[in-house]
């Protein structure tokens, strides 16, 4: 009775609890980890992660997985700040252009899956691959500077002096994610086709439109995220999405999100976000290299995903 009630502790509070313990931990090796403007600024880092990450879960809740968002915010970024300093359109026409197109990116992607049920994971590192080419022959492999002034404001300003905007839109976007999961129908049906998509289409559910409806919205917050990465470095460089798809990945699947679909929650995927910006963050602050954070990250994608999968097995094993 212990055990179970041990296992049931650790299934439903187990990301909680690791968060809790890296703050602890942290905070003992740096002196400085556990301050006002260092949490302050955690946030501003994960909030590109976070919004990003609502796209991904979206996907993923369907049994798909989109590893081109890394490489939909490169191209987004350089595309960006080209129109930006390079045609001289204005910042808020040239985010739009971007918008438009990460969601025109992201339903390609969903109706190449679905037209010729090609794996996802497949379809979408072609995609990784088309536009990070496209955003080095946009660019010639340089970085674009010479933003206007204004366009500054939206990844490194504050409100009140006191809350960085991006955690502003974070939080929005967090709260636009919470309703289309819990409020909307078509979130129900994302719920309903990554539990059984076979189940889903016999119930009348249009399987294939809410898939591509999914990697749209996807595209969405893809693009939201790049923008704000763009205003936060006020640079475009080929380089700026590399390996940003395996950190949402990773926060999302610690957040409790099935790699398999069916299962996910908003509020849960917050604390993945944040255990993966306290990590990045205090690996910093203790001046730990790149190359052991990446090992590290690894390590904790590929537990998160081996319990995910261990707890599919169980359910499976229950069923039958």
């Amino acid at each position: 009775m212990k055990n179970i009630s041990i296992g049931t502790i650790a299934k439903k509070y187990g990301v909680f609890i690791v968060f809790i313990i890296e703050i602890v931990i942290f905070t003992c090796l740096s002196p400085t980890f556990f301050d006002f403007s260092n949490f302050t600024n955690i946030l501003r880092q994960v909030s590109m992660i976070a919004i990003a990450g609502v796209g991904q879960t979206l996907v993923l809740l369907t049994g798909g997985i989109d590893l081109s968002i890394g490489s939909q915010i490169t191209f987004g970024n350089v595309l960006c700040a080209y129109m930006m300093a390079k045609m001289g359109l204005d910042p808020i026409l040239a985010c739009t252009v971007v918008i438009v197109l990460t969601i025109l990116i992201g339903y390609l992607n969903g109706a190449i899956i679905t037209k010729t049920n090609m794996p996802p994971m497949i379809a979408t590192i072609a995609m990784m691959s088309i536009l990070r080419g496209i955003a080095y022959m946009i660019s010639n492999g340089q970085s674009i500077i010479g933003f206007p002034e204004s366009f500054r404001g939206l990844g490194q300003g504050f409100v009140g002096g006191v809350i960085p905007v991006p955690v502003i839109i974070m939080v929005g976007c967090l709260i636009v994610g919470w309703f289309i999961l819990t409020k909307t129908y078509f979130g129900r049906y994302f719920f309903a086709i990554g539990g059984n998509e076979t189940a889903a289409e016999l119930s009348g559910i249009e399987v294939n439109r809410m898939k591509r409806l999914a990697y749209s919205i996807c595209g969405l917050f893809v693009g939201i995220a790049g923008i704000i990465m763009l205003s936060r470095l006020n640079s475009g460089s080929p380089l700026t999405g590399k390996d940003f798809e395996f950190d949402v990945l990773t926060a999302v699947v610690l957040g409790g999100v099935s790699i398999s679909g069916g299962r996910a929650k908003i509020s849960s995927v917050i604390i993945g976000v944040l255990i993966i910006g306290v990590l990045t963050n205090g690996f910093v602050l203790l001046n730990v290299g790149e190359y052991p954070q990446l090992v590290v990250k690894g390590v904790v994608l590929l537990l998160a995903v081996g319990f995910d999968c261990l707890s599919r097995n169980r359910e499976t094993q229950k069923i039958a």
